[in-house]
């Protein structure tokens, strides 16, 4: 209760400051219930950065490294590698640094490369249109689909869908 609306200095940019928010997915017994987001590297807390309306600054790009944003000290640095090991030197500098002990995360991790995968925000656009879906299922009827019998049900999906993603970001056979 005492840290509500608080709020707690960045530890690595000087100057920024990030508000304490109440979060659904932190309960009394992972910590305060309080959280300071990430909002581009996960769905929670880019879930509370949004219900509040902070931006979703992405401090890594799509390989892995630290970017200008994140400072000097950090830029070009791989996250999973010597990038941890220079945020844990700049909080002991900074005396932030409370406690350092080894932890193995639970990264998701990639089915073809079998390497770990960040989480992170990139700009993508929604669109709400009948014409879109219309073209889609149009389209899709056009297709040789093996087994045939899949084509109605992805003809069923295709309508149910109300929100519809356009993304770059793979390339092969997923709808």
């Amino acid at each position: 209760v005492d840290l509500a609306d608080g709020s707690c200095a960045h530890p690595t940019i000087p100057g920024r400051v990030s508000p304490l928010l109440p979060a659904n997915h932190v309960t009394m017994a992972k910590g305060t219930g309080l959280v300071h987001t990430a909002p581009a590297h996960g769905m929670e807390d880019y879930s509370v950065a949004s219900h509040h309306q902070l931006p979703t600054d992405c401090l890594v790009d799509e390989g892995g490294f630290f970017t200008e944003a994140a400072g000097p000290e950090l830029q070009n640095k791989n996250v999973l590698e010597e990038g941890n090991e220079a945020v844990i030197q700049m909080l002991q500098a900074a005396g932030s640094l409370l406690k350092e002990e080894k932890y193995v995360h639970s990264y998701p991790y990639d089915w073809r490369t079998k390497k770990p995968m960040i989480i992170r925000a990139s700009k993508q656009w929604f669109v709400n249109t009948a014409s879109v879906k219309a073209t889609a299922q149009e389209v899709l009827k056009k297709v040789k689909v093996i087994p045939t019998s899949a084509v109605n049900r992805m003809l069923e999906m295709l309508d149910r869908r109300t929100f519809w993603c356009i993304s770059r970001q793979r390339c092969w056979g997923v709808p």
